[in-house]
């Protein structure tokens, strides 16, 4: 399971490596050293940067406010709680929660 959180790609500041394009209008970023995912952009997400959860020292402070890509959940891998869903990116819900 991966989580991920939004920030404004102008809050974030870090020392990232060239990105590369994995594929159409998704630029990633990754460690230098052991090619971890860091970061990544999505072209219909303007103006956001996804950061993964586990390199966040204060990931308990980032509190979920949805869950995208439902359809595509383990079958054994159950989360309780009553946030909104998306089957797949989500892609309106998080550009309106850019605004």
């Amino acid at each position: 399971m991966a989580a991920f959180a939004a920030f404004e790609k102008t809050d974030v500041v870090a020392q990232l490596s060239e990105p590369f394009f994995g594929a159409p209008g998704v630029e990633r970023w990754t460690c230098p050293t052991c090619h971890a995912p860091l970061a990544a952009a999505f072209d219909y997400l303007p103006d956001q940067i996804y950061v993964p959860v586990g390199i966040i020292d204060q990931a308990e402070t980032l509190v979920p406010e949805m869950h995208s890509h439902a359809d595509s959940a383990l079958p054994w891998l159950h989360i309780a709680d009553d946030l909104p869903r998306a089957d797949a990116s989500a892609r309106e819900a998080l550009n309106r929660a850019a605004e």
